[in-house]
């Protein structure tokens, strides 16, 4: 019940960002890469994922991702999530955020975390992002990785 509490609660705030958005924003997808690592165990992964950033301004933006992130170990499912992101645009080409936001599969809880993100050109994006991530049955875990995508 608690998962779909938390997701009902993400959708709310998806479909309500638009309202709050002043004109612009941009969608984007990626793939990433990185290491999972808590209670002893350091575990690549290996993902995708999607989203879309509006703009609040000259200053700021609030957006929305979904991802889906294999974690590189026989029997490990992939990890789902569903969250946002709140932060500033750094000159012409960054974005510094924090997000948070929840997981699905064999994990189901939620996590928190800050990157940043940089434009490479017109539609090209590199970013790196580290979640902590807490899981209440086993203990928590930090996530960090880097990945490129394209912007649109």
């Amino acid at each position: 019940m608690k998962k779909f509490a938390v997701a009902a609660a993400l959708l709310t705030a998806i479909v309500a960002t638009p309202a709050m958005a002043a004109e612009g924003g941009e969608g984007r997808v990626e793939v990433r890469g990185g290491l999972i690592t808590g209670n002893g165990i350091e575990e690549g992964t290996l993902g995708l994922a999607a989203g879309y950033d509006f703009d609040l301004g000259s200053a700021a933006f609030v957006g929305a991702e979904v991802a889906g992130d294999k974690v590189l170990v026989d029997g490990a499912d992939v990890q789902f999530s569903a969250g946002g992101r709140v932060g500033a645009k750094v000159g012409a080409n960054g974005k510094a955020y924090i997000t948070g936001g929840y997981t699905f599969s064999d994990i189901d809880d939620p996590y928190v975390g800050a990157g940043y993100q940089h434009k490479l050109g017109q539609n090209l994006y590199a970013k790196a992002e580290y979640r902590h991530q807490f899981i209440s049955n086993f203990g928590d875990f930090d996530t960090f990785v880097a990945g490129v995508g394209f912007a649109f």
